[in-house]
């Protein structure tokens, strides 16, 4: 049987080539959802909220396929953090979360067009972030590379700065939990790479752990 077609509701380009990474064949149907913010909800219900939302907004209109939703928020110490508005908010963030251990959470939700069945996986991963300095702060905000991310930061799988320690999925942190994804797609949809094999992950040795969530470290550069 030929697996339905896959299309990712996002823009993001960190999402979209994690997925060119690990081998997917895809199409992108950018959506416009408004995400739900809440500083003070359970962070893996709010997550799911808006996973949810992106996966059916990305099948309106659709005929067949399966379509890939996703959305990260940062918890630390009782808060969730998301997207600054501004530089000047993403300073404050970075300020708030600099020396702290925080839980980057995504969840996913994959939909299937026509049925409208819908496979949900929340993931979570520990992240220690080095104390850094008002001028590190301001340094890195000035990079642009706040903007547009939750927790005001991105991290790439060769390492970052930022980050001292990583313990769970480094994929995860990085836009898309890819554990979870890939063994979600081939089990529940029939769909795998067009090739074969998983990317070699640089600084992390992950493995598949219960419930996707991968398990291994991640040691940032010193």
């Amino acid at each position: 049987m030929t697996p339905p077609a896959f299309y990712l509701a996002s823009a993001s380009p960190r999402r979209r080539d994690l997925l060119i990474e690990w081998g997917y064949r895809f199409t992108v149907r950018a959506v416009d959802v408004a995400e739900w913010e809440d500083p003070a909800a359970d962070p893996g219900l709010l997550a799911t909220r808006n996973a949810q939302g992106k996966a059916r907004a990305g099948a309106e209109g659709l005929a067949a396929g399966v379509v890939l939703g996703a959305d990260t928020v940062v918890w630390c110490e009782g808060r969730n953090y998301f997207k600054p508005e501004n530089e000047r908010d993403a300073e404050r963030i970075l300020g708030t979360l600099s020396g702290r251990e925080q839980r980057v959470v995504t969840a996913v939700t994959l939909r299937h067009q026509p049925s409208g069945r819908e496979v949900t996986g929340v993931v979570g991963t520990a992240v220690v972030m080095r104390a850094l300095s008002p001028e590190q702060v301001r340094a890195y905000v000035a990079s642009g590379e706040s903007l547009g991310r939750a927790g005001a930061y991105a991290i790439r799988e060769t390492g970052d700065p930022l980050v001292e320690r990583i313990d769970g999925s480094l994929t995860n942190v990085v836009g898309l939990p890819m554990e979870w994804v890939s063994a979600t797609l081939a089990r529940e949809f029939s769909i795998v790479p067009v090739r074969g094999g998983q990317p070699a992950t640089s600084g992390a040795a992950l493995a598949a752990g219960p419930a996707g969530e991968a398990t291994g470290s991640f040691t940032g550069k010193q």
